[in-house]
């Protein structure tokens, strides 16, 4: 969780730019009002241009992605990130900046201005019209390909210059608090450096610029967390690791290495940038790749390719979404979950999940030394109980394809995990970080600078392996929507089976036979623990889902040993007094020092109680006597809220967290993709609860909401329905025998007109 450290100073996050896109007076979501079908609701609009970075929209193609603004002179200047640009320090770096003027400023006091962002077709359009005539910008980022494209056009001819506007210059030290952007570093034997880029002649009217690693952090980590073994078995993921981009464009010719500018006056013009991550011999085999990449790429016609695009963002939007009217929250809250699902899909098909730190998006830092756009404050390891509420979302949303990512970072750390579990313990299993570079270890700060030991010194994180469990779930139910075999094989057997097996091997039996989950913690809030639920409740769930699998797909082996383990697990802790019953973080627990509630975790995500299952009133009383009460960020009181059927709670939580900015999204860089995901699964849960086969309709939705949404359930089925009034006035779904098994929850009523 972003407040867990005692070591890390706590201070400011990073602003983004995400929490300045409605700047009272000029920017508005949405100029007119959205229609029942009408896609302009998840539209931002803006009037005038911005000042600086902080006012930039996000775009992205789901590996390359862009903030973008319009400067009060006139200049679009644009950052550009890419989700596998990992330096050699283990940071996830931006690939660069760029500026494109024109002779003819786009924009001046006279100049009528409107920028918008536009979901719907992947775009940002922006145009300006004066009496000196019109101009406009079409900027969007290949669906299909690793390219950005910046259409101008004017009905007066203009002289154009592309400007890069870099900023990794020369070798310098990290100092102070920017530290925290190469966090698993901090307190090591060596200064971290930042390394310079390297711009490249220009060639053939191209501009061309790298960030190549000569050195890597990979063999210090290991050798410190006693892998240095490791070394000559897996290959250094950094090393030699170089990332860029090449520019150019029809009728755009070098003036210098870093300057492209139009020949002669023109009415339009296309620039493209390609980007590249490989790790290659040489700098020399790269920029060759990237050559070969912009010829096979710019074969296509651009009118071809812009179809494809929009073709892709048609078909993203088709496959789901919430639209909520009737009242002015309903709006906003709406419009959160469709801006922040824009946010995702922007970072959500690259090499590596989405960093749930500012994503793609981030910016220089703020009021806190006016650091670079490297700056990511929580640095570049992945923190399992924020990065998965990004993927929990995309399960009922059906963006199947952007959970890929995660699992492939598991999947391809396995090796790893496996042979650290012998190393560290001399048994089978694996156990996942909940901080972690994506191959699989700890960051060296978590873990302890010259630890002789093998747990972290990081008291938070210390025996806290719940991540594996819950992945573990999120991959069964990705299974139950899909009912996808080869993912059934290749990933979740061979990563729910290990993290299972850890468990089992790890702790000893009591004499009652029954597992001892000691030492342990609940969570990251008790750091001493005995059973902690939940491991005790997510290894019921995990071990129930397994079981449910077919036979014939696990094997009798398999299932016998989850069998013996699932008959080994200590029961749940339970309170009771006077007479009522509630769920406790552990059978003994104490040193409180975060601010979750682990007991609910038997709600979200183990759904081991909620609506329509046994003993509701032990987890009513358990939320009734809840200690964290808050919302944003990484709290989800929200999703259990919606989950136990309390839906004037729920409301409440999901308009505070879409009162924002850019709604939903958290707006620091430390809880950005957080509080809008939460948001997203929250509203999902509102709207539709699965279990098995039954599918609950509306069990937390407010009557005075009208809403109109198609959401995904298990067993490749889809449900849309139209709520006016209380009244479910259209339902369909598909397919069709699967209706049978909607129940609508009360209040609301089916129409029979």
């Amino acid at each position: 969780m972003t407040n867990k450290f005692a070591l890390t100073p706590k201070f400011i996050g990073l602003t983004t730019m995400l929490a300045c896109l409605a700047l009272p007076g000029t920017r508005t979501f949405g100029e007119e009002p959205a229609g029942e079908d009408d896609p302009s609701f998840k539209k931002v609009v803006w009037t005038s241009p911005s000042q600086d970075e902080y006012g930039s929209m996000p775009i992205g193609n789901g590996d390359l992605a862009a903030n973008v603004w319009m400067e009060p002179d006139g200049d679009l200047v644009f950052y550009l990130s890419k989700s596998d640009a990992w330096s050699g320090n283990g940071r996830l770096l931006k690939l660069g900046r760029v500026r494109v003027r024109l002779d003819k400023p786009f924009f001046s006091e006279a100049t009528q201005f409107k920028q918008e962002l536009d979901p719907q077709t992947g775009s940002i359009s922006i145009k300006a019209s004066s009496d000196a005539g019109d101009s406009s910008i079409l900027f969007w980022i290949d669906a299909h390909n690793p390219v950005v494209n910046v259409q101008i056009e004017a009905t007066e001819s203009f002289e154009a210059e592309v400007l890069l506007d870099l900023w990794r210059k020369e070798r310098r030290q990290l100092k102070g608090m920017e530290t925290h952007s190469a966090r698993a570093l901090i307190g090591g034997p060596e200064p971290v450096f930042v390394e310079p880029d390297t711009v490249a002649p220009a060639e053939d009217n191209t501009l061309r610029w790298y960030h190549r690693n000569e050195k890597s952090c990979y063999p210090v980590v290991l050798k410190n967390q006693h892998l240095g073994d490791l070394l000559e078995k897996y290959d250094d993921p950094l090393m030699n690791r170089t990332f860029g981009c090449l520019v150019g464009g029809d009728g755009l010719v070098a003036k210098d290495d870093n300057t492209l500018v139009t020949a002669n006056p023109v009415k339009n013009v296309d620039i493209r940038i390609h980007a590249l991550t490989a790790q290659t011999d040489s700098a020399a085999d790269w920029l060759e790749q990237i050559a070969k990449q912009r010829e096979a790429v710019e074969k296509q016609p651009l009118e071809e390719t812009w179809a494809g695009h929009k073709a892709y963002w048609a078909e993203f939007w088709g496959r789901s979404h919430i639209h909520a009217t009737g009242t002015p929250e309903a709006e906003i809250v709406s419009r959160a979950y469709a801006l922040q699902r824009w946010i995702q899909a922007g970072a959500g098909r690259g090499k590596y999940p989405i960093k749930f730190n500012g994503s793609l998006f981030t910016l220089a830092g703020k009021d806190e030394g006016q650091w670079d756009a490297d700056y990511r404050r929580w640095g570049g390891n992945y923190w399992f109980q924020n990065t998965r509420l990004s993927y929990w979302p995309m399960l009922y949303a059906g963006d199947y394809d952007q959970m890929e990512p995660f699992w492939k970072m598991y999947r391809d750390a396995l090796p790893l995990l496996k042979d650290r579990t012998r190393k560290y313990y001399d048994h089978e299993g694996i156990f996942c970080p909940e901080t972690m570079y994506f191959w699989g270890t700890y960051g060296n700060t978590d873990f302890g600078w010259g630890n002789a030991g093998v747990h972290p010194t990081n008291p938070y994180i210390r025996y806290y392996w719940d991540g594996g469990i819950e992945l573990s779930m999120m991959m069964l139910d990705y299974y139950r929507h899909t009912r996808d075999e080869s993912f059934l094989q290749k990933t979740l057997l061979p990563i729910a089976g290990p993290v299972v097996t850890f468990y089992d091997q790890h702790y000893a039996r009591n004499a009652e036979g029954k597992v001892h989950f000691s030492p342990s913690q609940s969570l990251e809030t008790w750091h001493s623990a005995e059973d902690p639920l939940p491991v005790v409740i997510g290894l019921r769930a995990v071990l129930d889902g397994l079981l449910e699998l077919p036979g014939e797909l696990t094997g009798n082996e398999r299932r016998a040993r989850w069998q013996r383990f699932r008959s080994e697990l200590p029961p749940i802790p339970f309170g009771e007094n006077n007479g009522k019953k509630w769920l406790k973080p552990a059978h003994v627990y104490s040193g409180k020092a975060n601010s979750e509630n682990p007991e609910l975790y038997a709600v979200f995500p183990y759904r081991a109680y909620g609506l329509g299952k046994p003993d509701l009133e032990v987890a009513m009383e358990t939320w009734r006597r809840r200690e964290n009460k808050r919302t944003g960020g990484w709290s989800q009181n929200s999703i259990k809220a919606a989950l136990l059927g309390l839906t004037d709670e729920a409301k409440q939580y999901v308009v505070q967290n879409a009162r924002r900015r850019f709604p939903g999204w958290g707006g620091m860089n430390n809880d950005g993709e957080e509080t809008g995901s939460v948001t997203m699964i929250a509203l999902q849960r509102m709207l539709l609860q699965c279990e098995g086969d039954r599918i609950l309709l509306l069990p937390a939705w407010p009557v005075d909401w009208d809403v109109r949404f198609k959401l995904h359930a298990p067993n490749q089925t889809t449900v849309e329905a139209e709520v006016r009034d209380g009244r479910v006035v259209e339902l369909i779904v598909t397919p069709e025998s699967r209706r049978k098994d909607v129940t609508l929850w009360p209040p609301f009523e089916l129409s029979t007109d």
